[in-house]
């Protein structure tokens, strides 16, 4: 029997007195209303049919009772009595259909499913609010709630009556499920128990409306309530909430944190919670399958079965003593619950590295370290140079001759951040960077002997693999003590000598350590790792884990040094980001800001990519800077040679200022032939203005709104950015802005917009003129950097110079931004627009980041400049700086990299347009090659510069890091170093177009 929106009215009218219209929601066996009235008062309107079970609805109604007596804390729906004061209504339709209906309060807000994006912070309160029903329902009890039921996850032992339904590998996967369920029986059944509400699914939990920070309401639904063990209300919570997640594991955690901070779970209950959820999730896709033949046509019953598949499928690809450890840490537990029984013994032991390597140096350690941001391991190029790595480690052993070189507990290390290590976790792309054992650096032979008595659990060649190079672990009994402990990167013969279960006796020798490339990498050293749990793993064992579950691996191998007691292996203090914010806030300059809601501490770069302390990577759009790329080798090695010869000023002849000089000028049109070089883009425009005003004799300076050229004097007085903004005081006489050429929201718009915008500056000519004064220069980037990468008018430049020579000024272009082959099509930005400037402005990109900046000029104006007062810059074109700017110049013409520019800018353009089709909040899309802007407005057009924060910010979670131009806030500038691909374009289109399509985004404008 159906009932529609129109019966839902009737009855409501009819049997409750109530006027209201009816709104379709989802359920499995109630049709469920929601009645709109005109008050401030909804209602939830539930029909069954006759054939309902009244003791049951009876049931729901007292347990919804017992909670709104007996809980302050949560907000439970009301029961309201129809007009003859009963709260189960028997109902007759003037059709003859009849039925039950059930008047509840509404909780106003969202339901889960509806809310984008499900955050940490969200699974957090869905936890708090399970677990603060549970506790308010601890003292309820009722006859029903000890009845059968298939939903009940200690009950789901039925599924396995149904395995014929599904194919073979489905069939194996549910039927392991099942045994393994069943082998935890014994202890399973004597868990804790109570009533549970069995059924928090995303359609029935109500989260606030908030778009910044959700949080869950309550839950409604309480028809599949059961008096069932504790820990499977937590399972049933989970198993919903963390379908489509990359890594369900992870999703898991801050429902369960939430659920145990409410409602401490015991840690015997955590050891059943893993099958607990695969059980749930079997129970799901069984009743799927039963339903596919009973009700092929009921949407409703089949909607969770793909994710819950897919979801079963990556459950059982995690190890289920992992998920246990995890959950052990989760819920403030030392995550393996031997930790303190072997910290405990390993207290009263002591070990000498002597006795591990007895052909060694000695007794002593020398401490090593090959951290992220170590400047011992040096540039990528250093640390992936075989036989330098190997000079270098000898040369440090020859210093500390008697001393075995070691380190590398759970350090972060830059060597595990290539691709082939990553993962996309729920936030992301994450990267397998903590170490988890220390190593010792001996040379390749070097015979290891066992520290105490063991049994070879793994003896096997792993260098295929690339990770230990020849293997063996040994299992150890302590009394009632075991561990292990992993011996990698030694001679592949000399592992594979022992057999499985072969004693080894303290002091045997179990391996000789390797040489490159059979060791797996690296310089020869032995990884010595202890592990409280071989987890799943029988011929292998993680030596590095993911830098977000370091608690975890912490517990499960613990600081091999708890052996050695060694001061040198003692973990390294480095201040807290805390503590950085801090002091940077009470010592550094008080206008030094940082980037992000939450700051990220950046230790190295290499190519596209940034890495945080933790060896995180994050894609780069922003810093143009590192012109091509963060630490390009070749850049970094030509420093690096010229530095150690000489550095010095311009006043000697030196061959580098004149290579560097040609490699420019060429990219130049002959008119431009004399170049200054300074330190910095502030220099270079400082210089300009200093030269224009000299050439012309005059000082008026004409440039455009929202225009930045630099942090000096001269450069704030022609900066509009500066002077227009907060504390600005406006500009100075001499200073004369015209409106930003901007086509999309500017002062005009039309096809006319160039002649339009051309004729502004020539009335800043003419003011000028009214005051009986000349113009000096007039200076402007060829598309607008901090006035939001905007795109000059086509002919608005070369009829802007042409209003400036006529009035005798000079014509200056800043490419401290868009030079050196950003824009793609051209080298420079000024030869888009069919111009040559009088004077050329470079910066920091000259040098990678390196302080090496430019002017350049026609003959012209540097003859007129050199007036007799001399201009000199210390270490201008200094030999350091020219080495690096010419080595710039050439990876750029040598890698292709203005046509990988071009190419992959306008790629990454016409995508940005077809994903502003799909999210009109995307306004413009404008720029050329590397150098875009994405201007975000409502339909008006006004700015929004609130989504645009949110947006920068989320992609940050999502490790791409982007960041706001314009004078009202509301542009992301993408303007990436050079290496900058159409692979790392898609990353960022995926998750943009994934960011744009969360709630604040599209609720919010």
């Amino acid at each position: 029997m159906v009932f529609t929106p129109t019966d839902a009215e009737h009855i409501l009218k009819d049997y409750f007195l109530i006027d209201a219209s009816a709104k379709v929601l989802a359920g499995e066996v109630d049709f469920n209303f929601k009645m709109i009235t005109d008050s401030d008062q909804d209602y939830l309107l539930k029909l069954s049919s006759n054939e309902v079970d009244l003791d049951f609805i009876q049931f729901q109604h007292d347990l919804l009772s017992y909670l709104n007596q007996n809980t302050s804390d949560l907000i439970v729906p009301k029961t309201y009595k129809d007009k003859n004061g009963g709260v189960i209504t028997k109902f007759k339709l003037d059709d003859g259909r009849q039925g039950i209906a059930r008047l509840l309060s509404w909780v106003p807000g969202r339901i889960y499913s509806s809310v984008n994006p499900q955050l940490p912070d969200l699974r957090n309160s869905l936890g708090k609010r399970c677990g603060q029903i549970s506790n308010a329902l601890v003292n309820f009890d009722h006859p029903l709630l000890h009845r059968e039921f298939q939903w009940d996850v200690a009950q789901g032992l039925w599924t396995e009556s149904y395995i014929h339904l599904f194919a073979n590998e489905d069939a194996y996967l549910i039927q392991s499920i099942i045994d393994q369920f069943k082998g935890f029986q014994h202890s399973y059944v004597n868990l804790r128990k109570g009533c549970i509400h069995n059924d928090a699914n995303d359609n029935n939990i109500v989260v606030t409306d908030s778009l910044e920070s959700p949080e869950v309401v309550t839950i409604i639904d309480y028809g599949d309530a059961i008096n069932s063990q504790y820990i499977n209300d937590v399972a049933v919570a989970c198993a919903y909430a963390i379908m489509d997640k990359n890594d369900p594991l992870e999703a898991a955690l801050p429902i369960i944190e939430g659920y145990h901070s409410e409602f401490p779970l015991q840690e015997i209950e955590l050891e059943h919670l893993y099958l607990a959820i695969a059980m749930r999730l079997v129970i799901s896709v069984t009743k799927s399958a039963i339903n596919k033949i009973e009700e092929p046509d009921n949407d409703y019953l089949l909607i969770s079965e793909k994710p819950a598949w897919d979801l079963l499928r990556k459950w059982e690809q995690i190890s289920s003593d992992f998920a246990l450890y995890t959950f052990r840490h989760t819920c403030g537990y030392i995550a393996h619950p031997d930790l303190d029984k072997f910290t405990s013994w390993a207290k009263g032991q002591s070990f000498d590295v002597s006795e591990m390597f007895p052909t060694g140096p000695g007794n002593g350690l020398h401490h090593l370290d090959l951290s992220v941001s170590s400047l011992w391991m040096g540039h990528e190029f250093e640390f992936n140079d075989l036989d330098l790595f190997q000079y270098k480690i000898d040369k440090l052993q020859s210093t500390v001759p008697e001393k075995v070189i070691a380190g590398g507990y759970l350090e972060p290390r830059p060597i595990y951040t290539s691709s082939s290590y990553d993962k996309i976790g729920n936030s992301g792309r994450e990267s397998r960077t903590i170490h988890l054992g220390v190593d010792f650096w001996l040379p390749a032979g070097t015979p290891v002997h066992a520290l105490f008595d063991g049994e070879v659990v793994t003896a096997v060649d792993d260098a295929g693999f690339k990770e230990y190079g020849g293997l063996v672990i040994l299992k150890h009994q302590i009394d009632d003590l075991e561990f292990f402990t992993l011996y990698g990167h030694n001679t592949v013969e000399s592992a594979l000598k022992h057999n499985i279960g072969d004693k080894i006796s303290k002091g045997d020798k179990i391996a000789e350590l390797g040489d490159s490339p059979e060791n797996g990498h690296w310089a020869p050293h032995l990884h010595f790792q202890i592990m409280l749990s071989m987890l799943d793993y029988t011929i292998d064992f993680p030596g590095v884990g993911y830098f977000n579950q370091i608690g975890i691996w912490q517990d499960l191998c613990p600081d091999p040094n708890l052996l050695f007691k060694s001061e040198a292996l003692k973990p390294q203090i480095h201040l807290t980001d805390k503590a950085l914010i801090n002091y940077r806030a009470e010592h550094l300059g008080k206008g030094l800001s940082l980037q992000y809601d939450i700051p990220i501490r950046i230790v190295r770069g290499a190519g596209p990519y940034l890495m945080d302390h933790m060896g995180r990577k994050y894609l780069d759009t922003v810093n143009n800077v590192a012109h091509v790329g963060h630490e390009h080798p070749e850049v970094v090695k030509a420093g690096q040679r010229q530095m150690s010869l000489l550095n010095t000023n311009t006043r000697y002849l030196h061959p580098n200022l004149i290579e560097v000089t040609k490699s420019l000028l060429e990219t130049f049109p002959p008119e431009l032939c004399v170049v200054h070089f300074v330190n910095s883009g502030s220099e270079a425009n400082e210089l300009a203005i200093r030269m224009a005003k000299t050439v012309t004799g005059s000082k008026d300076v004409i440039a455009s709104e929202v225009g930045y050229h630099g942090n000096t004097n001269t450069c704030v007085d022609i900066s509009s950015y500066k002077f227009d903004g907060k504390s600005g005081k406006g500009a100075p006489d001499t200073t004369h802005i015209f409106p930003i050429p901007d086509t999309f929201r500017g002062k005009y718009t039309s096809e006319n917009a160039a002649e339009f915008y051309a004729n502004d500056v020539l009335n800043c000519i003419k003011k000028i003129h009214d005051k009986e004064r000349n113009v000096a220069a007039f200076i402007i980037e060829p598309i607008l950097s901090c006035g939001g990468q905007i795109e000059l008018p086509d002919g608005f430049l070369k009829l802007a110079y042409e209003h400036v020579r006529n009035a005798n000024g000079l014509c200056i272009s800043d490419e401290v931004q868009t030079g050196c082959g950003r824009v793609g099509k051209t080298f420079w930005g000024f030869q888009l627009h069919d111009v040559i400037p009088d004077i050329v402005t470079i910066g920091k990109p000259l040098g990678n980041g390196h302080p090496v900046a430019a002017v350049v000029c026609t003959e012209e104006v540097a003859t007129k400049f050199a007036n007799g007062m001399e201009y000199f810059n210390t270490f201008g074109g200094n030999p350091v700086s020219c080495a690096i700017a010419k080595s710039v110049l050439d990876v750029v013409k040598n890698e292709n990299l203005q046509n990988n520019a071009n190419e992959t800018g306008d790629y990454l353009k016409s995508e940005l347009n077809k994903l502003s089709e799909k999210f009109p909040i995307i306004g413009d899309v404008r720029g050329l090659g590397l150098f875009l802007g994405i201007e975000l407005v409502d339909s008006e057009k006004k700015p929004l510069p609130r989504l645009c924060s949110y947006v920068v910010n989320r992609m940050k979670e999502h490790g791409i890091l982007m960041s706001i131009d314009g004078p009202d806030h509301n542009v992301i500038k993408i303007k990436p170093p050079l290496v900058f691909n159409q692979t790392h374009a898609k990353e960022v289109l995926f998750y943009l177009e994934k960011v744009l399509a969360e709630d604040l985004m599209i609720k919010s404008h």
